[in-house]
């Protein structure tokens, strides 16, 4: 071994996860390495995940959007587009977001390293490349940010051209008339919204009872509606018995008798952490029957001089809570230990038509701890900035406590919910009396604004109380 293959610490993954722990560690003054199988940097979340989903969404509800405006569609016919047109556009939005994580790296001086790392022994890795090349690099400590891949049945046929995961659809090169989506998670509603934004016939297959049931429930019924309104197929209780995939399209075979047929199917029910090829048992560790590895509270596997972080811990697998961790995951190890950790109440964003996001309890969680709470709301319709924008579909949710008018969750259903809810994240996670309702209502809002429609819920809950 070479003085120059040698590190403090090495990285394996350049996703936001491994990203966070190679910044933080480089800025600490340690000598990093990053291992990255692929040929750029950025890892599936920036290549298959969060980046070019969120892309296509924007481009399907700005289509929408257009032809729902009789301003812009009243003497023209409406504007259309396939799955492969917006293709580009996640593409280009992809290449800017690979270049500007390249740019960190090297800023850093952290060492990038192309190939696919296995642990050799305790402090060696060796790293195929491309060509099949071997090199060996040891480090003192290592951190695995492999992230995770979308989970393939084996009984499911992923090389045949009409059956897609949620990595492969993004090379769907035809375009579909019909399509089945397989899991109704938050991968598979959000594609749902994007197919069937397109004009593609989309039947939505849930294996449970109701729409993405972390939610509360009235967020979860309100996108079933919507779904129901925009003519997608929602299946609930279903599990599939077997796929047949043919040259014209698939029919799936479901336990409960039923046959459906489509041009194409994405199967997009659950994801598998990416260790199976590292070689853990050279170490000493074992990840779980889901690829995934347990840690403590500083993110330490169970060979302490080994970390891990992100979608290869498992829970919550969000790409913002992996930069979090990767931080923290830095501090551990240039510090002895996290100054910080990831806060109790992470918001959550879907990326459906309309949009989702909420932080904090449900109103389910708050009844089953029998907490006396009330709920404060504001519709997007009857706010002048929405009406303006023609946006009125959503609503604010505010809950609190009857008695101390502490905020304990808030629920956003509409345009731009995701960047609204950190308003009112930003009033919970204060301390004391500062997280109140009341703050709503004694502060001025620019006018007019969404972020007006908190103001209305605080005043609409506050009125309850009596």
């Amino acid at each position: 071994m070479t003085p120059n293959n040698h590190f403090d610490v090495i990285v394996i993954g350049s996703g936001p996860g491994g990203e966070g722990a190679a910044m933080g560690l480089a800025k600490a003054g340690k000598n990093v390495a990053i291992i990255e199988k692929e040929n750029s940097v950025g890892g599936g979340c920036t290549h298959w995940g969060t980046i070019p989903s969120k892309a296509l969404r924007h481009a399907v509800s700005r289509f929408i959007e257009f032809n729902n405006n009789p301003l812009f569609c009243k003497n023209r016919s409406s504007l259309h587009a396939s799955f492969s047109d917006i293709l580009g556009h996640a593409k280009s939005v992809i290449d800017k977001q690979t270049r500007l994580r390249q740019g960190f790296y090297d800023r850093n001086d952290c060492s990038l390293i192309f190939g696919s790392a296995k642990f050799v022994d305790a402090n060696t890795i060796a790293v195929q490349d491309i060509e099949g090349g071997i090199e060996h690099y040891s480090a003192d400590k290592f951190v695995i940010a492999t992230g995770s891949r979308p989970y393939r049945p084996k009984d499911v046929d992923f090389n045949h051209p009409r059956v897609y995961d949620s990595d492969s659809i993004l090379s769907l090169n035809h375009d579909p008339r019909h399509i089945i989506i397989y899991g109704a998670g938050v991968i598979g509603c959000e594609y749902a919204s994007i197919f069937r934004g397109l004009g593609v016939k989309t039947d939505l297959i849930n294996t449970r009872d109701r729409l993405l049931s972390f939610l509360d429930n009235e967020i979860s019924d309100a996108l079933s509606y919507h779904f129901w309104n925009s003519g997608i197929i929602i299946r609930n209780d279903e599990t599939y018995e077997s796929v047949e995939a043919k040259d014209d399209g698939v029919i799936l075979n479901l336990k409960s008798g039923k046959k459906m047929k489509a041009d194409c199917l994405l199967f997009a029910n659950g994801r598998t952490g990416n260790t199976d090829q590292l070689n853990l048992s050279a170490v000493g560790i074992e990840a779980d029957a889901r690829g995934q590895l347990h840690v403590n509270q500083n993110y330490q596997t169970g060979a302490e001089h080994i970390y891990a972080v992100g979608d290869v811990i498992g829970y919550p697998s969000l790409a913002s809570a992996a930069y979090d961790q990767g931080r923290f995951v830095a501090q551990a190890i240039a510090f002895g230990q996290a100054s910080s950790q990831l806060i109790e109440d992470i918001p959550t964003g879907i990326y459906t038509i309309p949009e989702i996001s909420s932080v904090g309890k449900t109103e389910q969680e708050l009844t089953a701890a029998k907490i006396p709470y009330e709920v404060g709301r504001s519709s997007f319709k009857h706010l002048a900035r929405a009406q303006i924008a023609g946006k009125d579909v959503g609503s604010l949710k505010i809950l609190f406590h009857r008695d101390t008018k502490q905020i304990l969750g808030i629920h956003c259903f509409g345009e731009r919910a995701a960047e609204i809810i950190h308003i009112g994240q930003a009033i919970m996670e204060q301390k004391g009396k500062a997280n109140t309702i009341e703050y709503f209502v004694n502060t001025t809002f620019n006018y007019p604004t969404m972020a007006e429609a908190y103001r209305v819920a605080a005043l609409n809950g506050l009125n309850r109380l009596f």
